[in-house]
Order: C-alpha cells, then sequence, then structure tokens
C-alpha cells in the first residue's frame, strides 16, 4: 500500500505497453485503503475451479484405494506421484454417469463417455452441424466467476483434431474435441498452440497478422510493457516488488520457453490452424508449458475456471520415454494381459505425475492469505472406469485445492456404487457459490464432502 496517499491499488491493475496487458497477481497495495497495516487486513478470497481429463480411463484396481473410505488409506499405485499433497487431496470413489448410457446407442462409447463428462447428458448421435450434448459443470461456474475476469473460461488441450463429420460410430468429432460446453449446442474450442495461449493471456489483442509478426521477433512480450513496470515499483514496497519480480520471471521463463520451441521448429512454415509451430514435439514439455501458463492464468486473475484435455478419447499416443511404445488405446483394452495392465498403468500414472507438477507449482504460489492451492479446487478423472470395459462406472476422480476453506483433504470418500456424478458436480458449484437445483440425473448434494 502506499502509506502516503493511504490508496489502494486496484484488484484489476495492469502492466499496459504496445501490444500487451500483463494482469498483476494479489499484492499487500491491493488491500483496501485505510486498513491497518498491509499484510494484517484480511484479503479477498478468490475461487478457482479447474477440470482436467484423461483419455481411455484407468486400470481401476490400481487406482481406486481399498477399504471402506476414511484418513487412513492406502495411497494406490496411480495416486502414488500426489503422495505430497495428501493432505490437501480427496480421492472419491463409487460416482457412475449413467446419464450417458443408452441400451440402444451401440458403438461410440468413446465420444459418449467424453461427451458428457461434465453435463451427464448423452450427446446426440449425429456427424452433422446438428450436435447436441449438454451444458457442462464448469461453464455453470463460469456463469459466475468469469462475470469480472477478461477470460471468461480457460480450454486446453494436447491434442487437436480438425477433421468433420464422424469420428466413432456416428458421432461427429466435435464431442471429442470438446470437454466443455457453453450451451447444450456450443462447445468450446481447447487451445493447443502455447503462443496463442500466451497471446491470449498477455496480449491486448490486435490481427493474427500482428501477432505472427510479432512471433518473429526476440523481443519479450515484457519489453514493451517496461515503463508500466518501473512507475508501478515505485508505489510498492519491497515485499509487494518481491512477488510482482517473481511473478514477472515466470512469465518471461513460459516466454522463453515458446520462443526455444519456435527456434527448434524454425524449419516448419508458420503456424496454421492444423500445425502450429509453437507446439514443443516433447509430449511432457507441451504439458508443463500449458500446465505453467494456466498457473498464470489463475495467480493473475485472467480466469477462475479452466478445463484440460492431457488427450482426446481414442488417443493412440505412445510413450517410449516411460517404456511405452504401445499406442494408449490399445493398451487400454488390457483384456487382464498382465503387460498390457502394466504398459497402462504407466500411463496413468505418467499422467498424474505431470498433474502432480501443476498442484506442485500451485501449492507454492502465494495467493491472498494462503497460495493457489488453497484457493482453487481441481479435479482430475476419466469419462469412463476400466477402458476395457467402456462403462462410466465407478469413475476415478481426484480433488486437489482448499477450495478457500471449502474442502477438507486427506480423505478417500467412498460412496454407494452409482451415485451420480453429477451429485459431486453439484457439490463443486457449491464451494464457489454457484447454486443450481439439479444436473442430468444428479440426485442431491455429497453434503459429507
Amino acid at each position: 500500500m502506499n502509506f502516503v496517499t493511504k490508496k489502494a491499488l486496484s484488484r484489476r491493475e495492469a502492466l499496459r505497453g504496445m501490444g500487451a496487458m500483463v494482469a498483476l497477481p494479489f499484492l499487500d497495495s491491493m488491500v483496501p485503503a485505510m486498513t491497518p497495516l498491509a499484510g494484517t487486513a484480511a484479503a479477498p478470497v478468490i475461487p478457482r475451479l479447474g477440470f482436467v481429463y484423461a483419455p481411455n480411463g484407468m486400470f481401476l484396481p490400481n487406482f481406486h484405494p481399498a477399504g471402506e473410505g476414511g484418513s487412513g488409506y492406502a495411497m494406490t499405485p496411480i495416486l502414488s506421484p500426489l503422495e505430497a499433497y495428501r493432505e490437501q487431496m480427496v480421492v472419491v470413489t463409487g460416482l457412475s454417469n449413467r446419464g450417458i448410457v443408452s441400451p440402444n446407442e451401440g458403438g461410440g462409447v468413446h465420444t459418449r463417455a467424453h461427451g458428457g463428462w461434465l453435463s451427464g447428458v448423452l450427446p446426440k448421435r449425429t456427424e452433422g452441424a446438428d450436435i447436441e450434448a449438454g451444458k457442462t459443470v464448469d461453464q455453470y461456474a463460469a456463469d459466475v466467476l468469469g462475470a469480472e475476469t477478461s477470460l471468461r473460461s480457460l480450454e486446453l488441450t494436447t491434442e487437436s483434431n480438425f477433421s468433420v463429420g464422424n469420428c466413432e460410430n456416428g458421432y461427429s468429432c466435435t464431442y471429442q474435441n470438446s470437454t466443455s460446453w457453453r450451451t447444450p449446442t456450443q462447445p468450446l474450442p481447447h487451445e493447443r498452440d502455447p503462443r496463442v495461449v500466451f497471446q491470449r493471456l498477455f496480449g491486448d489483442g490486435g490481427s493474427v497478422e500482428a501477432r505472427l509478426a510479432q512471433m518473429q521477433t526476440d523481443r519479450s512480450i515484457l519489453d514493451s510493457v517496461m515503463e508500466s513496470i518501473n512507475q508501478l515499483e515505485r508505489r510498492l514496497g519491497q515485499s509487494d516488488r518481491d512477488v510482482v519480480e517473481e511473478y514477472l520471471d515466470a512469465v518471461r521463463d513460459v516466454e522463453r520457453r515458446i520462443q526455444r520451441t519456435e527456434e527448434n521448429s524454425a524449419t516448419t512454415p508458420l503456424p496454421t490452424a492444423n500445425q502450429p509451430a509453437g507446439v514443443p514435439d516433447a509430449y511432457d514439455a507441451h504439458v508443463e508449458m500449458l500446465f505453467d501458463m494456466l498457473a498464470l492464468a489463475y495467480q493473475a486473475d485472467v480466469t477462475r475456471v479452466s478445463c484440460f484435455q492431457m488427450a482426446r478419447e481414442l488417443s493412440g499416443r505412445t510413450y517410449p520415454g516411460i517404456g511405452v511404445p504401445e499406442a494408449h488405446h490399445s493398451v487400454s483394452h488390457h483384456q487382464l494381459n498382465p503387460h498390457n495392465i502394466e504398459q497402462y498403468t504407466k500411463i496413468n500414472v505418467h499422467h498424474v505425475t505431470l498433474f502432480s507438477k501443476l498442484i506442485e507449482r500451485m501449492a507454492n504460489t502465494p495467493d491472498g492469505d494462503g497460495t493457489l492451492l488453497d484457493h482453487t479446487i481441481m479435479l482430475y478423472g476419466t469419462g469412463m472406469g476400466d477402458g476395457d470395459h467402456h462403462t462410466p462406472y465407478n469413475l476415478p476422480v481426484i480433488l486437489v485445492g482448499g477450495g478457500c476453506g471449502r474442502l477438507a483433504g486427506g480423505r478417500h470418500m467412498k460412496y454407494e456404487m452409482d451415485t451420480p456424478f453429477m451429485n459431486l458436480g453439484l457439490t463443486l458449484l457449491d464451494k464457489v457459490d454457484v447454486n443450481l437445483d439439479r444436473i442430468s440425473d444428479s440426485t442431491g448434494r455429497l453434503t459429507d464432502l
């Protein structure tokens, strides 16, 4: 706070320059004026909600803890990468998404599992433009949480498919591409190119041509806001200056990694819709870069709602770096073959390991009177249970974060089998003060969560 004028910085304070607008994280100087010394006033608590989707189900015996629930559960192989965050984590078992099951639908199980994951609504079978599914939980949250942010919500993916028409047994490709639906007929596109995401977070708009031209320069986007940075720092105390510097260092780091990726792709054409040059060749690097930008978006309050695809349903990605040269989808059809189960589990563990890096970053990022993780709930899960059976029963669900004090961790919550997954959706919305009566086949709240 400026102790001479007693004026607090606006929560919407931003660094502005030619082609850039960089939002700031929460600072002591944003505490309302005329309160006690900075750091003693109650900081405004901002809730965030995020959803991370993994494809092709999981090998459930290696995910769900044994026993009847409670705090003394043993970590399973797939959960083990999150061991350090056990006290900020809730593992949920017994939930099913029966709203997307139809005995008359036949094939297309991957599409239905994904297309209805966050809505509980059976997608309409069509290859044309008359797509229809359901408004998703994240978008109900965005109706409220997104009203005060520059991005209503942020949708990210590692795999894009720009095909049209049939992608699985008469279902439009759209259902596999979009985890998030703003309305029953409006799926939201997920972005995979880190440069495009960076421009959305820190650019101030402009034409595609202008953004592409900027990509070809060596200048950091922060160069254009340096005057604004200098003016701001003269108004801040030392602790706030340290916070700003750490935040800007993180922005610079992400931008440099994008630039290195583009330099490595210098022999490829400029980014096009189906081959953006800013996408790292290495899957792990791609995921980590997108997760880092998601954390920055939360930290700077650019968005409070997100949806992330680790990969699309039916993904045939291989993972030779962890000893899995076979395609993900292939080994998910394990048929109890020990080798396939081992390979399938390795992929499940690897995805959760990458997710744990996002959780680590959020846990180490100050936010008001706590950390980013304290004020967020992240749901990690899949649209199917066991990928070998293609059924949306006993879905894998991990919740991580404090939810602004509304989610107690360190628990395994075991519900009666086939409790509606949308009961969890209603409960999560309640925890961010978004109250609905019902979603799809929901029957109530998970009141003990």
